[in-house]
């Protein structure tokens, strides 16, 4: 049995799995059945202590004595349903994993033999975390270390995969009757979680207060994003920084030859109209705003093989988007590829912001890592991509990665 690193990945040789979670003191474990889109269908997805049972997926405690654990049998997940998510919270309300870091262990659900283990590092103020995944990837189940936390506990969960979560009703005056609503949520499910309606319900009198939001900053400090996620370059409600480097790495997989990967940027204006690319051959453009370190010929050594500086204040208005992309110049796909990743780090300081790290590569030869988004408030926003295309050149890239905005 080996013990996984965050975002490693190993294959299922078993169809029924345990994870349990141990830590120092009693968590609430829970399970979701998430869709292709990273979402939960109905709040039927949502597997825990007082819904214990879903299709395929199932909550088992620990009675006080053994850690609680969620089972999944992948012989019995639903078609559409192609990953699993295991998330731990303390039981006591506003604790942090600061000092209490939980151990996820991967068993046979049937035999009780570890399969393998997880600890995520560097915990502080994360009062939930994703811990693993169990995911299908070309027909076969494997198993992800994740350790994505959260400071604002089951409400940051719930939200980022589609559950809303109801805040506790303050005391108040009786509500002026209102129009007819949605039928309530199935009596299993959690009173303080409820599945996003599917459409909006009939006008009625003054609007509740809105589920609490999503979207991840940098409050809680560095930020580990899995594909699609988002995080907001800001912190305690302002801009984080105007000056940030995009730090591009990898080796060679398996001892394998040298290869090539070139790192670029391309921007778009509003309307998704092809600016400029930054890359090996341009290595500034926007008016110095974006530059390039040079290129990396075989992506050896330790840490970032190539770096792209971005003055997020000296970009001209009408630049709105920035896609990050790298490519095999030299033909070899992305599964002759190992830890390729992306992260963001604060120019002035060199600290590291936010990292995604690539995993399951497929077999081309250009992938979008992430994109820098301009919101009409200002600020800017980095999402994770790991979308693979066939090209071996940024030129290749610019319709794809305009599509992908």
């Amino acid at each position: 049995m080996t013990a996984m690193t965050p975002g490693s990945n190993i294959p299922l040789s078993t169809a029924r799995v345990a994870v349990d979670v141990a830590a120092p003191v009693r968590l609430d474990v829970s399970g979701l059945l998430l869709t292709a889109d990273g979402k939960v269908r109905s709040d039927d997805d949502f597997i825990f202590y007082n819904q214990p049972s879903g299709p395929g997926v199932t909550y088992r405690s620990g009675g006080g004595t053994a850690p609680d654990a969620i089972v999944v049998d992948t012989s019995a997940v639903p078609p559409g349903i192609e990953k699993i998510v295991v998330t731990a919270s303390p039981d006591a309300p506003g604790q942090t994993f600061q000092g209490i870091e939980p151990t996820a262990t991967v068993r046979g659900a049937d035999d009780g033999v570890p399969i393998t283990t997880f600890t995520p590092p560097q915990l502080g103020s994360e009062t939930a975390l994703v811990i693993v995944e169990i995911y299908l990837r070309n027909g076969a189940w494997k198993v992800r270390a994740v350790g994505q936390g959260y400071a604002n506990g089951l409400a940051g969960i719930a939200t980022d995969f589609g559950v809303s979560v109801e805040e506790p009703a303050a005391p108040a005056a009786p509500a002026p009757a209102q129009a007819p609503v949605a039928p309530p949520a199935p009596a299993a499910a959690d009173p303080r979680i409820a599945a996003a309606p599917a459409a909006p319900a009939a006008p009625a009198a003054p609007p509740a207060a809105p589920a609490p939001s999503g979207k991840i900053n940098l409050d809680k400090g560095r930020v580990s994003l899995q594909k699609n996620q988002t995080v907001s370059l800001v912190k305690g409600g302002r801009p984080l920084l105007s000056q940030v480097k995009m730090g591009l790495g990898w080796e060679p997989a398996f001892r394998g030859k040298d290869i090539d990967l070139d790192a670029s940027v391309i921007a778009y204006d509003g309307n998704r109209k092809h600016l400029d690319s930054c890359y090996f051959g341009k290595l500034s453009i926007l008016n110095g705003a974006v530059k390039h370190s040079g290129d990396n010929l075989t992506g050896e050594g330790a840490g970032d093989d190539e770096v792209i500086t971005v003055d997020l204040g000296r970009i001209p208005a009408e630049a709105t988007g920035l896609v990050f992309t790298v490519n095999s110049f030299t033909g070899q796909k992305f599964t002759e590829v190992a830890k390729a990743y992306c992260r963001l780090l604060d120019a002035a300081t060199g600290e590291e912001l936010v990292r995604f790290d690539l995993t399951g590569a497929e077999p081309q030869t250009g992938v979008m890592m992430a994109k820098l988004i301009k919101q009409f408030s200002g600020e800017w926003e980095m999402t994770a991509m790991g979308d693979f295309v066939k090209s071996r050149t940024v030129r290749g890239m610019v319709k794809p990665a305009a599509q992908a905005l």
